[in-house]
């Protein structure tokens, strides 16, 4: 038995050695069917992305970049959130009156800025009022209600009401502004961001510095997330990055709302992460939150490839950024997420492309001007809608400029 084993292992070491001398010594027309072969073997692995670079070619193709002038590249979302009230033929006091408990009453008369005394989040109020302050000697009498509170409030099944919300998905008829956190009020992250995340102008410059101390070739080819477990969609890619860690770096932090191992999936939370860090890794995960993500748009600045979660939440400027253009578009349910990673770590080029554009969109186009420009273009567009004239309520306390520090 012994012997006859031992003969059949001769026979396959044998049948090894013979085959590989033969493809050592190949002729060139056997050598060039096998490379082909390979060639076809590699293919199938990448036809699954055919899908991914006709797209993007596709998009490529139609975009074709915006105009600063006039605020060209946002002026169609201000059409878009009023063209409801010019189809009503205008905003009444009634429409307005329901209005007011869905958000913060404010009243501009001859220049100046009132609000009523309570705000429910005083420096969400205060980041809305700087950008009203700073353009109020061009705007004309107008009282609005706006809403700082997270989520929109005019669902698209409900009475029409004038309310200014910084975001919203399909399913409700807001009118949108630029968010408070383009100055001051954002989420308190400690230790990184301790007084909450605003200054935009401050954190684009840091962002486009760090960009460049981590070009491209520089950045680990992952992807990369942190942030805290305000939604169970972002749990795929954990586990991703649990099983595959050569592809993804994504861990819970622990925030205020934390309750249990439960919310970092029974792991210990990570260390908070700042947003300038991020520039050290080539691909960056976006998430909505409670509603849209504040961090959004300082990812691009990192010049790294975003992928984009879901697209159902937007604020003013989502729908100036396009798919495959600006960014890589990822299902909710993260069930493709994997297949893109490895689609973008192998078109490394065309990876690369797409972050140019998106990091070259942002740096060009949502500067502290634009959003001082849309500001303006939204108010003056909403006060022609009113169909009363506002008169001063007395209840309402002035706002006044901040006091610039020497």
């Amino acid at each position: 038995m012994n012997f006859l084993l031992l003969t059949l292992y001769s026979l396959s070491l044998f049948k090894n050695i013979i085959s590989l001398e033969k493809d050592q010594n190949c002729d060139r027309e056997n050598c060039e069917d096998d490379r082909v072969n390979h060639e076809k073997e590699k293919y199938k692995l990448k036809a699954s992305w055919k899908g991914y670079l006709d797209n993007i070619n596709s998009a490529v193709a139609k975009f074709h970049d915006c105009s600063n002038k006039k605020c060209g590249c946002y002026s169609n979302v201000i059409d878009q959130d009023l063209q409801l009230w010019r189809d009503r033929g205008g905003i009444t006091k009634h429409d307005f009156t329901a209005a007011s408990g869905k958000g913060t009453h404010y009243q501009i008369i001859n220049h100046k800025l009132y609000r009523q005394e309570d705000c429910m989040f005083l420096f969400r109020c205060k980041g809305v009022e700087h950008f009203i302050l700073e353009i109020i000697d061009k705007l004309p009498n107008m009282e609005m209600i706006i809403n700082v509170r997270d989520w929109p409030q005019v669902p698209v099944w409900g009475e029409p009401l004038p309310v200014f919300s910084f975001s919203k998905t399909s399913n409700e008829r807001d009118i949108m502004y630029p968010a408070w956190t383009f100055w001051e009020g954002g989420p308190a992250v400690w230790p990184i961001y301790p007084t909450g995340l605003g200054r935009w102008d401050l954190m684009r410059d840091a962002l486009i510095k760090k960009s460049q101390e981590f070009p491209w070739e520089k950045k680990a080819p992952i992807a990369f997330f942190r942030g805290s477990r305000t939604s169970h969609e972002r749990d795929p890619l954990v586990l991703l990055s649990r099983s595959n860690p050569e592809l993804a770096d994504a861990k819970y932090t622990k925030n205020q709302a934390w309750k249990s191992d439960k919310d970092t999936l029974y792991a210990e939370p990570a260390k908070e992460v700042p947003l300038e860090d991020h520039c050290q890794f080539r691909y960056l995960f976006n998430f909505r939150g409670v509603a849209a993500s504040f961090r959004f748009k300082h990812l691009f600045l990192c010049k790294s490839l975003v992928f984009h979660v879901g697209e159902e939440w937007l604020e003013f400027f989502y729908p100036a950024l396009k798919p495959w253009v600006h960014y890589i578009p990822v299902k909710t349910d993260l069930s493709d997420a994997r297949d893109l990673i490895e689609f973008a770590n192998a078109n490394d080029e065309v990876a690369q492309g797409i972050a140019s554009r998106g990091y070259d969109f942002i740096k060009d186009h949502l500067r502290m001007q634009d959003i001082r420009c849309y500001w303006k273009k939204l108010l003056k567009n909403y006060a022609k809608l009113l169909k009363w004239k506002p008169v001063r309520n007395n209840k309402l306390i002035q706002i006044h400029p901040e006091k610039k520090s020497s």
